[in-house]
This record gives structure tokens, sequence and C-alpha cells, in this order.
């Protein structure tokens, strides 16, 4: 199992989980990924977008400022 990273902090939606899911299709069942993203929009709507797609959230976590980590499972 690997973890995989990606910053969409300077987007907005729906680029936010449009690039979400791009990473997690390539991951291998297991591998999780580390996404950073801003509070607001994309905070609300990455996280439950992965678990409509049948992705686990693992965690949601503020990091500094309005910026927070959301790990996701495949």
């Amino acid at each position: 199992m690997s973890t995989f990273k990606i910053d969409i902090t300077k987007d907005h939606c729906p680029m936010t989980f449009v690039k979400t899911k791009l990473e997690l299709e390539k991951l291998n069942s297991g591998d999780t990924l580390e996404v950073l993203l801003s509070e607001g929009e994309p905070l609300d709507n990455v996280p439950k977008s992965a678990v409509e797609q049948g992705y686990k959230v693992i965690s949601t976590a503020p990091v500094s400022g309005k910026t927070h980590l959301v790990v996701i499972e495949k």
C-alpha cells in the first residue's frame, strides 16, 4: 500500500473533485491519497463526492489557515 499526495488548494469546484478522482483512479486498491484543499466548497464537496463514488474518507483535518488535509483510501 502506498500513499500519494495532491494539492488542489488553488483549484475551484468542480475541478477539485475532477482532479481528485483522476488521481484516485491511478491508485491500487488500499492505496491512500492525501488531498490538500481549501475550506468551503472543496472541503464540503470532495469528501462527500469521494464517498458517493465508493471511496473511503479516512480523515479530514485542518493544516494551516484555510487549508485542510483529507485522506482518502481507494
